[in-house]
């Protein structure tokens, strides 16, 4: 069972059942140990918003080129990051959006922004690490993930109801 926690980066076997339409998926092995994160209660608790979040917003059938190493990427660069990662569920969603083909402007995101355009702004306009040092309180980031969540549901047209982002928040307060 610990292969299949949230966001664990997994390589298997694929085989077409020859009497039926279903795969079969054997051979299940971790790619990566992810230790930074599996060992971290609020990484761990990121990692299960961030798995739900693209759940609920990549479609089923979609074809989303460069998707899956992006998230590889985000995965593993969270796992080993050492400090300054409390604002990374953030930049995330942010850099989702793009993913999935409607990265926000400042003008695109004023109207989900609420009071708190100049802290997205600057989520949005700073270079990653620098994004990741944002100095804002549990209470704003919940908010700021709310407005981003808003965001990409109205740009892929389905609702994205988060279930894990009441977690998040307790973890975080």
């Amino acid at each position: 069972m610990a292969l299949f926690l949230p966001m664990n980066i997994v390589e298997c076997e694929v085989v077409e059942s020859p009497r039926s339409k279903l795969w079969l998926a054997k051979n299940f092995s971790a790619r990566c140990s992810l230790n930074g994160i599996r060992n971290n209660l609020f990484k761990n608790t990121i990692t299960l918003f961030l798995s739900e979040v693209l759940f609920k917003t990549v479609k089923e059938d979609a074809r989303e080129e460069g998707l899956y190493e992006w998230c590889t990427a985000e995965i593993l660069l969270l796992d080993a990051l050492d400090q300054d990662w409390s604002n990374f569920h953030l930049r995330f969603l942010i850099e989702l959006a793009g993913q999935l083909g409607f990265a926000p402007s400042r003008d695109d995101i004023l109207p989900f922004a609420g009071e708190h355009l100049n802290e997205i702004t600057a989520l949005l306009e700073r270079p990653f690490a620098e994004a990741l040092m944002v100095p804002m309180t549990g209470s704003v980031r919940n908010e700021i993930a709310d407005s981003l969540i808003s965001y990409i549901a109205f740009h892929s047209e389905s609702a994205v109801n988060i279930n894990s982002l009441k977690v998040l928040r307790e973890i975080f307060a």
